[in-house]
């Protein structure tokens, strides 16, 4: 089944009607967030008049303000690493306020689903996971059988036992032209074409061996380069820009904005499987992802991206979804040459009539 076949059995539901809010508990590092966006508009297939709501921390904050469909960002920083019960009782008070009348809990984590718990959400939806009974009063089961994380996801959206579609709703972030050009004025950024670079990943394994080189491969063609990413980037943003020379710029940050606006300016952005990848396309610039560790299949974007680029060399170990090689050689990024990566560039740029000098 597709999923516009699905869309056209959500429009004739019993319960279309519903009006009370829907709050969505999302993953919070970057990537998942951005995927959210699909739940989001499953949510708006089969309800268009319930307001959804998400839950969100400061850092991804900024990319509720251009997904369309969210009334609001909840934003809300509880600690990773601990329940934290009176931040909790404090956000279930928050929660309280709005009268949600549903709650979708996307991660299986207990501390998770104890805001809504409090907050006396009728409809608490979630899959089963550590020890949730009683928290949830809607637990799915069969997680384990979806093996890619948007189907996990979605499936939340929809009444139990429905048959998933083979495709979903692509995430959308939607910048508007007038921001990206006055963005690109603010930066001294007018007139010249450039390739956004994001070197960070979560975890070492993920992230790509010779940034620096391709961005010195970029600037001796006449291309400009922006190095995107957070604080954590800054070092080796350093040592892209000192590689690639004046051509080269530093847009490394705490800010997220700043990084959205600098991914939807760019002509081509290059990154790691990150969440940065995932941001550039769902706001649909032009972007080739690298590849080692992970699987394109199960973590590539919903969106159609210029090109996968992944290693030749058979890596037995691969796909590992490790933030640390364990077989310490890192061959699977390793053996990604710049001359690939330089290729699909190009090509990109040329489909764009944007073809670097050579």
């Amino acid at each position: 089944m597709n999923y516009d076949s699905l869309k056209m059995s959500l429009a004739v539901a019993a319960d279309r009607a519903e009006t009370s809010p829907v709050l969505l508990i999302p993953y919070m590092w970057i990537g998942d967030f951005v995927r959210c966006h699909t739940v989001v508009r499953v949510l708006k297939d089969r309800w268009p008049d319930r307001p959804v709501d998400v839950l969100t921390t400061t850092l991804c904050a900024p990319l509720v303000d251009y997904m369309p469909g969210v009334r609001r960002g909840v934003v809300w920083d509880l600690p990773r690493k601990r329940l934290a019960l009176d931040q909790q009782r404090a956000l279930a008070a928050k929660l309280r306020e709005q009268h949600y009348g549903a709650s979708l809990v996307m991660p299986r984590t207990f501390k998770s689903t104890i805001a809504p718990f409090l907050a006396g959400i009728p409809n608490r939806t979630g899959f089963i996971g550590e020890v949730r009974f009683g928290l949830l009063n809607d637990w799915r089961r069969g997680e384990k059988a979806l093996p890619r994380m948007i189907d996990r996801c979605a499936a939340l959206a929809l009444p139990a036992g429905i048959d998933l579609p083979m495709d979903w709703p692509e995430p959308q972030l939607v910048v508007p032209p007038a921001e990206i050009a006055a963005w690109r004025r603010a930066n001294g950024l007018e007139g010249r074409t450039a390739v956004a670079l994001a070197p960070g990943a979560v975890g070492p394994s993920k992230r790509w061996t010779y940034y620096a080189e391709a961005a010195k491969a970029l600037t001796d063609r006449g291309l400009d380069v922006w190095v995107i990413g957070g604080p954590g980037e800054s070092e080796k943003a350093a040592e892209i820009v000192a590689a690639a020379g004046p051509r080269a710029r530093d847009l490394t940050g705490t800010d997220l904005r700043n990084g959205i606006m600098a991914l939807a300016a760019a002509d081509l952005v290059i990154s790691n499987d990150s969440g940065l990848l995932h941001v550039a396309a769902a706001i649909g610039s032009r972007t080739i992802g690298i590849f080692g560790p992970t699987s394109a299949w199960h973590y590539a974007p919903l969106n159609p991206i210029e090109a996968v680029i992944e290693t030749r060399t058979d890596v037995p170990c691969r796909p590992c979804h490790k933030p640390v090689c364990r077989m310490v050689h890192h061959k699977c990024m390793r053996d990604i040459p710049v001359e690939d990566v330089m290729a699909a560039a190009q090509q990109a740029l040329g489909k764009a009539g944007l073809a670097p000098a050579r």
